[in-house]
């Protein structure tokens, strides 16, 4: 078997990862019982406006509320009011949005219900600075944590003790109504904590183990950040909190489902298909070099697997930035990759973010093959430079490579499909 037409290949198992992803069905099956009191609709993230139509679609009773998504990322809703802030470093809006999130949860009742619609994203369209901390605190926060590499995990256990709202806060200021969380998760391993940095879950994770990240991974933040982690009043709610006893959590939409979901759509298209994990972090150039050189290897030797057959990969790699180009972590990956497989024109691949947007760009990521270096090489651009410079964007976008869906209304987080013919 053969496939004719790589890159179509490569797009319909993104489609189908995204599709699996799609909030509706989880919502559908997960809807709660419909209370006494008022139902109160909450929620932040890069796919919440989609989660907000879905919920609206599903929910025959009376219903009120607000969600803050990304610019450009909105959905129409009758009843939710949607509004859109800065991802991924926080604005204003976002800041307003936090403010309208706590005030629509005071003063309820024991007999109202809060159903938080929580996608990735959240941390970012959240800002709420707790104590003397500003808005500028916030923002310096961000841009450090994604210049550092440190995984997601450790960024949200960092964001949700300088803050109001994350961190279980949310949940434990809509106290004593029951909140139901429905989360799709971007995060490897899926705790539904780490999501958007819990603003209705709470988390293990404490002050101490936030500064231990910090010096770890010698993230240069504030003065007045530190001091406020390092006081008292920076503890976030406890997971065994009672005000959190009658509230429920559902994992919605997941990487490991949607990988399955591309993998059965490759077996139908006559392609065998292997999932690697849905968890990988770290690095991602470091990432790619692993998939390439086990590319390299089913090309070469037909182990561990038989050509042909397509790799899969979720979960959230990281770019620690020391250029000043432009691009993301799948088009990283991607660029790092191509230099790998320079001339093994039997290797086509693409990596993707799959709420549509990769870094600041308006891709979501990029393709490559055994042909990526030359192009690029004939293009006037060396490929070794491009990476070093943090300016994969340029690259692709140079080559006509880059991989633009638009927004998806979920978000799971990376999508990694390598086919060896």
């Amino acid at each position: 078997m053969t496939v004719s037409d790589p890159r179509l290949f490569l797009t319909s198992l993104f489609d189908a990862a995204v599709r699996a992803a799609d909030p509706l069905t989880g919502i559908r099956a997960h809807l709660p019982a419909k209370p006494k009191g008022r139902t109160i609709v909450i929620g932040a993230g890069k796919g919440s406006a989609q989660m907000a139509a879905a919920l609206e679609s599903c929910w025959d009773g009376p219903l009120e509320g607000v969600v803050v998504t990304r610019y450009g990322f909105g959905a129409p809703c009758r009843h939710i009011e949607i509004i859109e802030a800065s991802h991924p470093v926080p604005d204003a809006a976002g800041l307003v949005a936090s403010g309208r999130l706590l005030k629509l949860v005071e003063d309820l009742s024991e007999d109202d219900l809060v159903i938080a619609l929580v996608s990735g994203g959240g941390s970012a369209l959240l800002p709420s600075p707790a104590g003397g901390l500003t808005i500028e605190d916030e923002i310096a926060v961000n841009k450090a944590l994604l210049a550092s590499g440190a995984p997601i995990s450790a960024m949200n256990t960092i964001r949700k003790h300088i803050s109001t709202i994350k961190g279980g806060r949310l949940a434990a200021a809509a106290y004593p109504a029951r909140v139901v969380s429905l989360v799709v998760s971007d995060i490897p391993g899926d705790d539904p904590a780490l999501v958007a940095s819990g603003p209705t879950v709470p988390g293990a994770g404490t002050r101490g183990d936030a500064l231990d990240l910090i010096r770890l991974h010698r993230i240069d933040l504030p003065a007045a950040v530190i001091a406020h982690i390092e006081g008292p009043h920076s503890e976030a709610p406890r997971p065994d909190d009672p005000r959190f006893s009658r509230n429920e959590v559902h994992l919605i939409a997941s990487a490991g489902v949607s990988l399955e979901a591309a993998a059965e759509a490759a077996r139908k298209a006559g392609i065998e298909a292997a999932i690697l994990s849905d968890a990988i972090e770290g690095e991602a150039r470091e990432a790619a070099h692993v998939h390439a050189a086990l590319a390299r290897e089913v090309l070469a030797r037909n182990r561990p697997l038989a050509k042909p057959v397509v790799l899969l990969s979720g979960g959230e790699t990281t770019v620690t930035l020391t250029g000043k180009g432009k691009g993301g972590r799948n088009s990283e990956f991607l660029l790092s990759l191509a230099i790998d497989i320079d001339g093994a024109a039997s290797i086509h691949a693409i990596a993707a973010d799959t709420d549509g947007i990769d870094g600041s760009e308006d891709n979501a990521g990029a393709f490559a093959d055994g042909t990526t270096g030359a192009r690029l090489r004939q293009a006037g651009l060396v490929p070794a430079a491009m990476l070093k410079n943090n300016d994969a964007w340029t690259a692709f976008n140079a080559i006509g490579d880059l991989f633009v869906p638009g927004p998806t209304g979920t978000n799971v987080n990376d999508f990694r499909a390598i086919l060896i013919q």
